[in-house]
């Protein structure tokens, strides 16, 4: 009920005020509909606090509208990890210089009694606002990382249900408090457009581009003198002059990367003999790396056993990654009993890789969403995005000769037993003929 009315009502309430409202101010009160610049009255803070503002959230809001607008190439973009990487370090620094640049805005109308003059109560609560979406911002980017990653399979899905007024809030009913709070956050701040000063951001002087042009008209009869004539037309060719050297060079560059473009687009680029070398070794490798993962499946098909490792190498504390039948990554532990203990390491969320490293809970962690899983029951915790537990595969044991010492189903039946003197030698493997049982 409480996600319907946050995540559904509260954005079709926002969007409709904010549209209307906005128009309806544009219509009745006109010369309102203007940022009330505050320059005039006080000029040493306000660059030092809405420079690196504008430029921080311009940035921001750029990067967001991409992975709302075109979440496939946001996707394929930072699935890299140094791409990755790098947008969540520039994010963090953004936030960080939109902070800052607030806090300065903030105490400069605060403490400069000229703009206290000026000041309204919705004048502080917009900067309230934009400090806690921009507090929550940078808090989401150091607790919860890597968020440029899923954000395309969590916010974007959601606003797109929205846009196609079939609103899914499955999409973000898991996520952590912290995202929860930011998009409810940004659907209040585009509540309170229509009555802040926030309506500037719509008030764009398109009509100066198709208004008719304006013909000046001296009155001071100085200004019809020949002397004053001729400078004023010898003033106007320079400018002319210039503007037309300004156009030209302009154009110049403009065309040289435009023909270089197209001549690459045709002929392709010219590449050295060492640069044809580097991209045929290349290809090669990423042939070799596709023809490695097809043999690989076709192994594990024809198989009807996956060698894990040695029972003597499994540790309960540090696991062992391999790939099942399925091409999806699990992990291996050694159990109290000091048996295999075998769990898959795809999340049950949205599918990332969970670590292998167990803490003092006997837990291990999925980095994408923080969720914790029980490598005994696979039971994710209780406030983890992750809903379902990972599953556990069976094994079987087996000694040098291929001799099957004992073996386990995914539902935890034993069967066997491993003779004390076999452990060092003993090896553990998946079955073909215990795939899919629970």
């Amino acid at each position: 009920m409480i996600d319907s009315l946050l995540f559904v009502a509260l954005p079709y309430l926002a969007i409709f005020v904010g549209v209307f409202g906005s128009i309806y101010r544009m219509r009745t009160a006109p010369m309102t509909y203007s940022s009330l610049s505050s320059q005039f009255l006080e000029s040493k803070g306000l660059m030092w606090g809405s420079l690196p503002w504008h430029i921080g959230i311009t940035v921001i809001l750029l990067a967001h509208v991409i992975a709302f607008l075109a979440p496939g190439f946001w996707q394929s973009l930072v699935s890299h990890q140094a791409v990755l990487q790098a947008v969540e370090s520039i994010g963090l620094g953004l936030s960080i210089l939109c902070l800052l640049g607030l806090i300065i805005l903030g105490l400069r109308r605060l403490t400069s009694a000229k703009l206290q003059a000026v000041t309204s109560v919705m004048d502080l609560v917009v900067i309230l606002l934009l400090l806690l979406q921009v507090g929550l911002g940078t808090a989401i980017a150091v607790h919860c990382k890597w968020g440029s990653a899923w954000c395309s399979g969590t916010t974007t899905p959601y606003l797109w249900s929205l846009v196609t007024f079939q609103p899914d809030v499955s999409h973000v009913s898991d996520l952590p408090l912290l995202v929860k709070a930011h998009i409810v956050g940004a659907w209040l701040f585009i509540l309170v457009i229509p009555f802040s000063r926030l309506v500037h951001m719509f008030a764009v002087p398109v009509e100066y581009l198709f208004r008719p042009p304006q013909n000046v008209v001296w009155t001071n009869p100085r200004k019809f003198s020949a002397d004053n004539q001729h400078f004023v037309r010898e003033e106007a060719r320079r400018h002319f002059m210039r503007a037309f050297a300004g156009i030209a060079f302009g154009g110049f560059l403009l065309s040289i990367g435009t023909f270089r473009n197209v001549f690459s687009f045709f002929f392709g680029p010219r590449l050295g003999r060492e640069e044809e070398t580097e991209l045929m070794e290349l290809r090669l490798s990423r042939l070799e790396s596709t023809v490695g993962q097809r043999k690989l499946e076709l192994e594990r098909q024809a198989s009807n056993y996956i060698l894990v490792g040695k029972l003597a190498e499994l540790s309960p504390a540090n696991g062992k990654y391999f790939i099942d039948f399925k091409m999806q990554p699990a992990i291996a532990f050694k159990g109290k009993d000091e048996l295999p203990l075998l769990i898959s390491a795809k999340c049950t969320h949205l599918g990332c890789t969970v670590g292998n490293q167990v803490d003092q809970q006997g837990r291990i962690l999925c980095p994408c969403h923080v969720s914790y899983f029980d490598i005994v029951s696979g039971e994710p915790n209780a406030e983890a995005p992750a809903k379902a537990p990972l599953p556990h595969l069976g094994w079987v044991i087996m000694d040098d000769g291929g001799k099957v010492l004992a073996r386990r189903d995914a539902g935890g039946k034993t069967t066997g037993a491993v003779d004390p003197k076999l452990r060092e030698t003993a090896c553990v493997y998946i079955s073909k003929d215990q795939e899919g049982k629970a």
